[in-house]
């Protein structure tokens, strides 16, 4: 089963590279008030064309470099 998340693109300083960041709501351990929990993720672009603050849509492909697990599938609108 392939992982997608919807996410925003945070950071465009690296070739062919983003790192975009997943916001989610958990439950607090204790609490059990919704948090926001947040992650960052890098992700091949590959030959798109994006700009800082874009939402796009990521999915979980074979490993490409030691931290990157991830591929720009679309742009959300």
């Amino acid at each position: 089963m392939q992982k997608t998340f919807n996410g925003k693109i945070t950071s465009l300083k690296m070739n062919r590279t983003a790192v975009v960041e997943v916001t989610r709501r958990a439950a607090h351990p204790l609490y059990k008030k919704l948090i926001k929990r947040r992650s960052n993720y890098k992700a091949d672009t590959g030959d798109l064309t994006l700009t800082l603050g874009q939402k796009v849509k990521i999915a979980e492909v074979r490993p490409m470099s030691k931290g990157k697990f991830f591929k720009v599938v679309e742009v959300i609108k």
